[in-house]
């Protein structure tokens, strides 16, 4: 999730639009798609009978240290926990789990990494306070066990995804950020606020989880970090700038939304919607290119090009190409250099999910997060040294990027994206495979990749290898034109935008679905796989009803077939190693409209083999529920919160002030003000079980 700024000043999501290829819709063919739930999963335990779970997933011990992070499946899994209610009007302020679990606050925005003080949120942020302090806005995170105590001290690697400028720089109401001076030092304090933390956490003698401060571990990733620049992309010409002539050295990360994570022991933070953060003043006409990335010269209203050079689009036209790439950072070494990774593509990151197949194949799969935008696989060049991981650091740099159509029949295909083949050539605007995986929005439309309905996170189960990814919405889908831009039905470059028919029963598909595949034959590197819809989410009690002609017989539209607990916008996913599905979800937040039977944000868990669904988390008001993992042997668990209290409007505390709300952690008890901030939360059931059972 990322945010745009309203005229009011009031940060919202952003939902850009710019794929005019007239490529095929997922939604043109959900419907012609039929497969049950437990038919899939049935065929697809087929597939890997007989192979070990060790020669699946075994562990690797990378640098002296146990990765878990294809550990084979403890136990066949299985939900045990009763559902909690959802959260409704009006609203509760705070994170509310199962009877029998707990959950308190662990670190939130501001909150010091080392001996010096935590901020105190009654001030402006500065970039100086916050390089030492925890980072805005968490989203994706992984836990790296550390060794000889995988299950009670690691480091917990999270993103800080975007900052809210009027908290950031203590302007209130919210609106008086567009009219406000802006001046380099608010800039660097939100800039600071961006990027990865890398956070040394530990259980107490009291058996609850805190921050070791200080400790060498703990690290701030920011918008202003060098990162290294490696792959096909590195020093072409588009990456050029006055700054960096070589085209080998970019200055920070931006929008690190979902995560991914390797065997040998690295943390993929994903750039996703980076185009927001330039702009201009001057008069500008986006190019083709710059257009199909959604980069205008008003940007999302950070207005950072007022006093940063760097992000002023008209005079630094490269710059933009530099981000919008998946950024590997080695969280043992403090020291290290965050690399991004060119091989894997160029477009709004959401996720990265790393899987190693049987004979030691590395894929990654990917989401672009956009409405109409694609699916990614990433297959490397080399095989996983499970013995020599350090033979392994550079396995992302050399490989073949995929984009994937889906058919009607349930079959589907991996379209490579490699220049010079399938019209990627020169005389269509692709000069090497450098400009493909710069350009590979343009690349996947020319191949003629399905269009899909904003893919987010990506997950596989641990023992069938089956990739499973959420598709949030998208509220633009059908024939009735919803802007300037669409007038007529058409994009703004004219061409028909995917339309509600027979095959696409929701003309808004507002409430969002989870998609999954089995490749062919377990084989990762294969061209070709299986797909079926795993859920289509919505409101089993909601009074949105299908136009006539929208509505083909026997279709549930917005009612969806959720087993169980209802849900929608579907957005982060994970699965533990019990095979248990977890899904986060990022809707409105506030228990209206759509929302007003489903309440605000939730984390549900789910039985892939029965599709059963329960919620197990809701969150504070107007927060998104995002980022989850858990120690090794799943008794601890952690969560982010982000954007509690998104929509305040005229003071700091006219909404959410979570986590300060007192209910599942600190208080500000000295009459400071307090702001809404983002953060983990601890989940552990209060008779030390495993979480989900």
């Amino acid at each position: 999730m990322s945010s745009t700024l309203h005229p009011d000043g009031k940060l919202n999501p952003s939902q850009c639009v710019s794929n005019d290829s007239g490529n095929t819709s997922i939604l043109d063919l959900i419907e012609q798609r039929q497969l049950t739930r437990r038919g899939f999963l049935r065929g697809s335990l087929g597939a890997t009978a007989g192979v070990t779970a060790s020669a699946l997933f075994g562990c690797a011990v990378v640098d002296g240290l146990t990765n878990y992070a294809n550990a084979a499946p403890a136990s066949a899994g299985g939900i045990g926990f009763t559902s909690v209610p959802p959260n409704v009007a009006p609203m509760s302020d705070a994170v509310t789990v199962p009877d029998g679990y707990s959950a308190r606050v662990l670190v939130a925005w501001g909150d010091s990494l080392t001996h010096a003080p935590h901020w105190d949120p009654s001030r402006p942020m500065d970039e100086a306070t916050q390089l030492h302090c925890y980072g805005a806005h968490t989203d994706g995170m992984h836990f790296f066990p550390a060794p000889g105590r995988n299950n009670s001290r690691g480091l917990l690697v999270t993103n800080s995804e975007y900052v809210d400028p009027p908290l950031v720089n203590d302007i209130a109401p919210a609106k008086d950020y567009a009219a406000a001076a802006i001046t380099l030092e608010m800039v660097r304090a939100q800039q600071a606020g961006h990027g990865v933390n890398v956070v040394d956490v530990q259980m107490g003698r009291d058996g609850n989880w805190e921050v070791r401060r200080p400790s060498g571990f703990n690290r701030r990733i920011t918008g202003n970090t060098p990162c290294r620049v490696a792959g096909p992309a590195a020093g072409h010409p588009l990456m050029k700038t006055a700054a960096d002539p070589s085209g080998m050295q970019v200055i920070g990360t931006l929008n690190n939304c979902a995560n991914g994570h390797t065997p040998w022991g690295t943390y993929l933070a994903c750039e996703e919607n980076f185009n927001g953060y330039f702009g201009t003043d001057a008069p500008l006409t986006p190019t083709p290119h710059e257009a199909r990335y959604g980069l205008v010269a008003g940007g999302f209203g950070y207005r950072w090009h007022v006093a940063d050079e760097r992000f002023n689009l008209a005079a630094n036209r490269n710059e933009p190409n530099r981000f919008g790439w998946v950024v590997e950072i080695d969280p043992w070494n403090p020291t290290s250099t965050p690399v991004k990774r060119t091989a894997l593509g160029r477009f709004k990151h959401e996720s990265a999910g790393v899987v190693v197949g049987a004979d030691n194949t590395v894929a990654v799969y990917m989401g672009d997060d956009e409405r109409n935008e694609y699916v990614y696989k990433f297959v490397c060049a080399k095989k996983l040294d499970p013995k020599n991981p350090a033979a392994n650091r550079d396995l992302l740099d050399s490989g073949t990027l995929y984009v994937a159509r889906f058919g009607a029949d349930g079959r589907g295909a991996w379209l490579p994206l490699v220049w010079n083949r399938n019209g990627l050539t020169p005389e269509n605007g692709f000069a090497d495979q450098g400009e493909v995986l710069i350009k590979a929005r343009q690349a996947a439309d020319r191949l003629g990749a399905t269009m899909m309905d904003r893919p987010e996170w990506v997950a596989i189960h641990p023992s069938t290898r089956e990739v499973y990814v959420t598709l949030t919405n998208n509220n633009r889908r059908g024939s009735t034109p919803t802007s300037a831009n669409d007038a007529g039905g058409k994009t703004a470059a004219g061409s028909a935008r995917p339309v509600v028919d027979g095959a696409n029963p929701r003309p808004d598909n507002d409430f969002g679905h989870i998609l999954r595949w089995r490749e062919d034959g377990g084989d990762l590197a294969a061209t070709s796989f299986e797909w079926d819809v795993f859920v289509q989410c919505g409101d089993k009690a909601t009074a949105k009803t299908l136009p006539a002609n929208y509505n083909p017989a026997g279709h549930d539209g917005y009612r969806g077939n959720i087993v169980g607990d209802d849900y929608g916008a579907p957005d982060g996913l994970w699965f533990d190693r019990d095979g248990r599905l977890w899904i986060q979800t990022d809707q409105a937040g506030d228990a209206q409209g759509d929302w007003v039977n489903i309440g605000g944000n939730v984390m549900m868990c789910a039985d892939p083999s029965t599709g059963e669904t329960r919620r197990f988390l809701t969150g504070p008001r107007h927060c998104e529920v995002t980022g989850v993992v858990t120690t090794p042997d799943g008794r601890t668990m952690f969560v982010g919160i982000q954007h509690p209290g998104e929509d305040w409007t005229d003071t700091f505390t006219d909404n959410s002030t979570w986590p300060d709300s007192g209910v599942n952690g600190p208080t500000t008890t000295d009459g400071r003000v307090s702001k809404p901030r983002s953060g983990v939360v601890v989940i552990t059931q209060n008779n030390g079980g495993v979480i989900g059972t």
